[in-house]
């Protein structure tokens, strides 16, 4: 899907869900199980490359390498979270270049101060509006097809009010996308919705157990939002059951009681096309028609 595709699609009012990824696997079973765009979130990359929270740890080249990793297995449209660039403006450019030559899609940016925090955790801290403009002006500048969505964490930093100063600004500065981090109410995501839906598609982002009531898909759509993305949930469920995994193979010196929660090893082979891989590969052996 092009940028002229996914902006059409966006238009629809039926929202595109996207489930959190972290590496080619988790995207290839994401579509295969239908999902129409994918959300490679920066925690995500943290939590299981470094087994470290969302702080800002997460470097460009490690982004753009699991990006590009994914890009070679599927070609669903890839949101990715760029945090706050990796810098200044000019960090931010090359970030955009970076990321878009790995496939990425939609790069999205946010106004907290370097190192950043989890959109969900306390201590967040804000750089300036009109530092943020500049950073949006140089991503739209840097850019070739990608799209470009503007992220404000205002509402725990400053408040509502303030987010909303925000993110009208950042709208004005051609922003593709409109999130507004946090809100934690319905009220709150109505009022963003009654104030910027019809000019710029809107991203809810449900965090189990975050600061924003999680709700469907569909009654986010119908509230206005355009885009919902469940970045962190897929990390949480594959945390937990590894959990489990591990401390039944401990305590019973094999796999028994986890079977029927796992692919076997044909199963496995099936979900990633070893047989179609290696047949690929035959054709080239002892081809002469090649080199």
């Amino acid at each position: 899907m092009d940028a002229t595709a996914l902006r059409a699609r966006l238009r629809q009012t039926d929202a595109v869900l996207c489930p959190g990824v972290y590496d080619p696997l988790s995207a290839l079973l994401a579509e295969q199980a239908g999902f129409e765009a994918l959300y490679l979130s920066g925690a995500n990359v943290a939590y299981t490359s470094l087994a470290a929270p969302d702080i800002g740890l997460v470097s460009i080249t490690e982004l753009a390498d699991v990006m590009a990793r994914i890009r070679d297995r599927v070609s669903l449209p890839v949101v990715v979270d760029m945090d706050t660039g990796f810098g200044n403006a000019l960090n931010t450019q090359r970030s955009v270049r970076m990321l878009e030559r790995a496939g990425a899609n939609v790069l999205q940016i946010e106004d907290q101060t370097f190192p950043k925090r989890c959109g969900h955790l306390r201590g967040k801290s804000l750089i300036s509006k009109a530092e943020m403009v500049g950073k949006l002006h140089a991503a739209l500048d840097a850019r070739d097809q990608t799209l470009i969505m503007a992220r404000t964490d205002a509402i725990a930093v400053d408040g509502f009010d303030a987010a909303m100063d925000r993110a009208e600004a950042y709208v004005a500065a051609g922003a593709d996308l409109l999130f507004v981090e946090a809100p934690v109410d319905i009220a709150q995501m109505r009022a963003i919705a009654d104030r910027f839906a019809d000019r710029v598609p809107l991203l809810a982002n449900m965090v189990e157990g975050g600061r924003t009531p999680i709700k469907s898909a569909a009654e986010l759509a119908d509230i206005g939002y355009r885009l919902v993305i469940f970045p962190g949930g897929t990390v949480r469920f594959l945390a937990h059951g590894l959990q489990r995994y591990f401390a039944a193979l401990r305590a019973d010196g094999n796999t028994t009681s986890q079977r029927h929660l796992m692919f076997d090893f044909d199963g496995l082979n099936s979900i990633i096309g070893t047989d179609g891989i290696l047949a690929a590969a035959g054709t080239y052996d002892g081809d002469a028609t090649h080199g």
